[in-house]
C-alpha cells in the first residue's frame, strides 16, 4: 500500500513539475509576437509591405491587413463605423493620436501579456491595462484639449440608430478636459482600462509606445518580452509551494 503510495505521489510531483515547466514555456510563446482573437485581427503576425500612413511602422511584423491599416484613417469606417467628429470637427492634432491608437490596437504583435478573454459578440479577447509610456498619453492628452466630446467611456452609451454612433440623448458636447481632467483619465477610460498610464519613459523597455521610429527597430518587442518573463516567473512561484507539500509527504512516506 505504502509503495503504491509513494508510486502515485512520484507521479503527482512529476505532474506538478512539468506542468509549471510547460506552463511557462507555452505562456512566453503565447505572450510574444501574437494577434488578438477579435473582429479584424489576422490569426498570426506576419510582414505587411503597404500598410497605410501611420500604420506603417508595423509592417515588419503586423497583425493587420493593408486593408484594416487604411480603414483606420477613416471617420466611420468599415471597421467599427465609428465617429469621431461626433461633436464637430475633431483637430486633426488631436485625431492623429486616436488614428495611432488604432494602429496600435490592430497592428501590433506585442501586446499579449496585456490580452484577456471576454464574451463580446464582436471579439473574444481584448487587451487591459497595457502599459504605456507616459509621455505618449500626456502628449494625446495636450493635442486634444481643444477639441469635443460627450462622453468619458467610448466603448459603450453611444446612441447607433443612424449606423454610426451619436452622442446619447441629454450628453452635452464640452472640450476634452471636461469628461477628462487629466492625462490618466483619457488614456485609462476612454476604451475601458484598455491601457493603464505606466511610470516610466519612452525608452525604458518598461512601457509600450504608440509612436515609433521603425528605423531604430520596434521598441515594444522588448516591453513585452520582459513582461512576458516576468508572468511566466510569477507562474512558477505559484506552482512552488504544490511542489514543496507534494515532496514533504514523499519524503514521509518514505520513512
Amino acid at each position: 500500500m505504502a509503495h503504491l503510495m509513494t508510486t502515485q505521489l512520484l507521479f503527482l510531483v512529476w505532474v506538478a513539475a512539468w506542468g509549471a515547466q510547460t506552463s511557462t514555456t507555452r505562456a512566453r510563446t503565447d505572450l510574444l509576437s501574437v494577434c488578438m482573437d477579435a473582429k479584424h485581427h489576422k490569426v498570426k503576425p506576419g510582414p505587411e509591405d503597404k500598410l497605410h500612413e501611420q500604420c506603417s511602422p508595423w509592417k515588419k511584423n503586423s497583425c493587420c491587413y493593408a486593408n484594416t491599416s487604411e480603414e483606420a484613417h477613416k471617420n466611420i469606417s468599415n471597421l467599427y463605423r465609428f465617429n469621431w467628429n461626433h461633436c464637430g470637427e475633431m483637430e486633426p492634432t488631436c485625431k492623429r493620436h486616436f488614428i495611432q491608437d488604432t494602429c496600435l490596437y490592430e497592428c501590433s504583435p506585442n501586446l499579449g501579456p496585456w490580452i484577456q478573454q471576454v464574451d463580446q459578440s464582436w471579439r473574444k479577447e481584448r487587451i487591459l491595462n497595457v502599459p504605456l509610456c507616459k509621455e505618449d498619453c500626456q502628449r494625446w492628452w495636450e493635442d486634444c484639449k481643444t477639441s469635443l466630446t460627450c462622453k468619458s467611456n467610448w466603448h459603450k452609451g453611444w446612441n447607433w440608430e443612424k449606423g454610426y454612433n451619436e452622442c446619447p440623448t441629454n450628453a452635452a458636447c464640452h472640450p476634452f478636459h471636461f469628461y477628462f481632467p487629466t492625462p490618466a483619465d483619457l488614456c485609462q477610460e476612454i476604451w475601458s482600462h484598455s491601457y493603464k498610464v505606466s511610470n516610466y519613459s519612452r525608452g525604458s523597455g518598461r512601457c509600450i509606445q504608440m509612436w515609433f521610429d521603425p528605423a531604430q527597430g520596434n521598441p515594444n518587442e522588448e516591453v513585452a518580452r520582459f513582461y512576458a518573463e516576468a508572468m511566466s516567473s510569477a507562474g512558477v512561484r505559484r506552482a512552488g509551494p504544490l511542489l514543496l507539500s507534494l515532496a514533504l509527504m514523499l519524503l514521509w512516506l518514505l520513512k
